[in-house]
């Protein structure tokens, strides 16, 4: 191996690995970023700040497909961007930093983990692009079971803000199951380069967002330097440049490799949760989380059940598709 391809697999797996740990430390800095400034802001900012990054790094590489046009140019593309900027990250993005007005970032990481449970279920009961095996209709309801041991309904004897707090984060996570599902359906077979997908799906959300100023942003705000760092992180790195870094692992290790992020996003959210806020667990959250887990790793067909009798003639497999990177 020359000391160039050595040099861009290094690239690569840093760019892995600063994917994971922007993405996970997002929920630490929403939950800071709500001192000073309200949960509309927050959303407000992610979107608008990783748009005009996303812009500008179009803007410089004008990326084109076979020498097509750097933007699509028919109406019903840019219709879908509408549809899954909405689902993808205005709504979204709102669910999660309004939540953490009342859950912790850790746990708030861990909803945010059980996106690919829920693009499995769109994928197979909404938009039908996919055909759940026996093993992967396991792995949904694990998950399920988790998200319910998560939740401990027993613990609320009436509707609190915790509750309606780790409600919002699920919602959050059904959103980007809807989104991931839409966009294979409508949008994943149509040549137009990765960076210009994500400009055009976060520059969207951002335009959306300055429609909504008056009734999101347009309130008082009290900066400091964790606020105004947290909001830039949140913005620029996280809702910007790690969804390029996203794209350049995708080419260079395929999806099925990419796509564990999706297991390093919610252990570092928690870490840093633990770490820098003194976030505590109830002894549910972690048992909830680890089927959540179990539940992803049977949806990827990472794990698989055992035939149902011996002697059975295996039927050929089918590629397993993972779901898309999980975004904070």
């Amino acid at each position: 191996m020359n000391d160039t391809a050595a040099a861009g697999k290094t690239l690569v797996t840093l760019q892995f690995l600063g994917m994971g740990v922007v993405w996970g430390a997002s929920f630490l800095f929403m939950k800071i970023a709500l001192d000073g400034v309200s949960f509309g802001q927050i959303a407000w900012s992610r979107l608008v700040l990783g748009g005009l990054t996303l812009g500008l790094i179009v803007l410089v590489t004008r990326p084109r497909i076979a020498g097509g046009p750097v933007l699509p140019r028919e109406r019903v593309v840019w219709l879908h961007f509408i549809v899954i900027a909405i689902s993808g990250c205005v709504v979204p993005h709102l669910l999660f930093a309004w939540a953490e007005q009342y859950v912790s970032s850790s746990l708030a990481s861990i909803y945010n983990a059980v996106t690919p449970i829920m693009t499995a279920v769109m994928a197979t009961l909404a938009f039908r692009v996919e055909r759940l095996g026996r093993g992967q209709a396991v792995g949904v309801l694990v998950g399920i079971l988790g998200v319910l041991v998560i939740i401990a309904p027993w613990r609320y004897a009436a509707l609190t803000g915790d509750l309606w707090g780790q409600l919002a984060c699920l919602g959050a996570a059904v959103c980007y199951g809807f989104t991931f599902s839409y966009t294979r359906k409508h949008l994943s077979g149509r040549p137009i380069a990765g960076a210009t997908f994500a400009f055009l799906n976060i520059g969207i959300g951002g335009v959306i967002m300055l429609l909504l100023t008056p009734v999101l942003a347009w309130q008082p705000v009290s900066l400091s330097w964790p606020i105004v760092l947290s909001l830039l992180t949140l913005g620029a790195l996280g809702t910007g440049l790690a969804y390029i870094w996203n794209i350049n692992v995708l080419r260079a290790w395929g999806p099925t490799n990419a796509s564990t992020v999706t297991y390093v996003t919610p252990v570092v959210g928690v870490v840093l949760g633990v770490l820098v806020l003194a976030e505590t667990f109830s002894w549910h959250e972690p048992v909830g989380a680890l089927l959540v887990l179990v539940g992803i790793l049977l949806t990827q067909k990472r794990i698989r059940l055992s035939p149902r009798r011996r002697g059975a003639v295996p039927q050929p497999a089918t590629p397993a598709e993972p779901a898309p990177a999980v975004r904070g």
